[in-house]
């Protein structure tokens, strides 16, 4: 099964997706890649949708990725006596370390690190923006605050501080056994919450010993701020846009998306942009034309994954939602301007090997018109170099290693086919060709390029090209 277009599609699992059949209906509808909530699914649910995902994977003949996005610290108010209570903008609120319930005047906040660490004039904003407040004084025990918007509260709402680091890591000690269960069941990438610093990725990375890809979700302010450093200590980044609208000024998100993503671009890095790229199709089997154009703006940018959350995982209409978005991308991908834009971002390649062979493989292919550029990958690195030039023409991915070909699976314009090392270059041409051919990505007489590490088999090593003809019989020749 062959996609015809380059942006990948990442669909959520959820009460509305979570049977083998469903699954299998997504996958076909456009689904490459699978995100598996760990907010709402329990160990013995996750280790059953990735049994079912790699069923289907198995039928389909083709890899298809797993994503497992780990929850984080969750901020929350306490209680209050009568569940709610009316506030007015300019009253004063105080947020404290006293656990009994709360009235119109303050609330627990049963987090001492929050506590210790804002400070007069930083905003707290409750329950997703809807109620915010400033700090009028701290002193470690209570936040006096002024309400600034918003007219209500009620238990266990969440808590957002978009102007405080706080001393927080990224994992709490739910997120350390879903990893160590994510990481046995073989996940192909984790998605991180709570980013705030590049340190942050560290103890994953640690656990994780190269098991599974990491991918970091930019969703914090603090985050926008070191995105350089946190980008080069993950191996892809994620646009959460509902977290990020809610701590930022939701003008300003839209300049951050594109920041990320051409930053990601620039890296050789996955990007997925995420978060209601449907949301109306979760109740509606048609979206709305903001939401059409809001995923042909990420398509247009060069995203490697567009991203449904709620839209496959609790929607009325989850297959219908990635069939729609697969039409959306293909009719972009078809529009005369798409490639313009595209090469508008292109930014001139690092200094190394991998690089030059990827850019020359690139400018062969589009002024010879070939019908495809092959790449043999180990680690995947050839693949995202590949990747990183958007060619004009597919990229066939092949690689010995079943998890490198899962993992590339989420990243742009990427074929990946799990296939045997060749035995010496003419074998390397001959099993290409082959595969270019069986694939359907070329018929005889046309022609591709290869590009490959010599001596084989030598991770990292990407220094050939080899232009070859499809034999009528299917294989290479020069």
């Amino acid at each position: 099964m062959r996609r015809n277009r380059k942006v990948k599609i990442l669909a959520t699992l959820g009460p509305a997706s979570s049977e083998e059949e469903t699954i299998a209906r997504l996958h076909a509808a456009g689904a490459d890649v699978f995100r598996i909530n760990m907010s709402h699914a329990d160990h013995e649910l996750m280790r059953t949708l990735v049994e079912r995902i790699r069923n289907v994977e198995r039928r389909a003949g083709r890899p298809i990725g797993i994503l497992a996005d780990l929850q984080g610290p969750k901020l929350r108010v306490g209680t209050f006596a009568n569940r709610s209570v009316a506030l007015q903008v300019g009253q004063e609120f105080t947020l404290d370390d006293d656990s009994s319930p709360g009235d119109a005047t303050r609330v627990h906040l049963p987090h001492p690190e929050i506590l210790a660490a804002v400070e007069p004039g930083h905003r707290l904003l409750i329950d997703d923006g809807r109620l915010q407040l400033e700090a009028l004084s701290n002193d470690g025990k209570a936040i006096r605050c002024r309400v600034i918007a918003g007219n209500a509260i009620s238990d266990r709402k969440g808590v957002s501080l978009p102007d405080t680091e706080l001393p927080l890591g990224a994992l709490t000690e739910k997120d350390r056994r879903d990893l160590d269960a994510v990481l046995a069941t073989g996940v192909d990438w984790i998605a991180l919450s709570f980013i705030q610093r590049p340190q942050d990725l560290a103890e994953v990375r640690k656990v994780a010993r190269g098991r599974a890809a990491l991918m970091a979700k930019i969703e914090k302010p603090q985050a926008v701020k070191r995105l350089n450093e946190i980008l080069e200590l993950s191996d892809g980044l994620m646009v959460a846009r509902g977290d990020l609208g809610v701590e930022m000024p939701l003008e300003a998100v839209p300049g951050i998306q594109k920041q990320i993503t051409r930053a990601c671009r620039r890296a050789g890095k996955p990007v997925v942009v995420a978060t209601q790229m449907l949301e109306s199709m979760i109740s509606a089997p048609v979206p709305t034309r903001a939401e059409v154009s809001d995923v042909a703006t990420a398509v247009f940018e060069g995203a490697d994954a567009i991203m449904l959350s709620a839209e496959s995982a609790a929607g009325q209409y989850p297959v219908e939602a990635v069939a729609t978005m697969n039409a959306i991308a293909r009719e972009v991908e078809r529009d005369p301007n798409y490639h313009d834009v595209i090469n508008a971002q292109r930014t001139p390649p690092e200094p190394t090997g991998a690089d030059a062979i990827s850019l020359a493989a690139r400018q062969i292919a589009e002024t010879l018109n070939l019908s495809a550029i092959i790449t043999y990958t180990s680690s995947g690195t050839t693949g995202l170099r590949a990747a990183r030039e958007r060619p004009r023409v597919p990229i066939i991915a092949l690689s010995p290693v079943v998890e490198t070909a899962r993992r590339l699976s989420l990243v742009w314009g990427t074929h990946c086919v799990v296939s045997e090392d060749a035995n010496d270059l003419d074998d390397m041409v001959d099993r290409a060709c082959r595969i270019a051919y069986e694939e359907q990505f070329a018929k005889p007489g046309d022609r591709v390029i290869i590009t490959a590490g010599v001596p084989l088999r030598t991770p990292g090593a990407t220094n050939m090209l080899r232009i070859a003809y499809i034999g009528s019989d299917g294989l290479g020749g020069l």
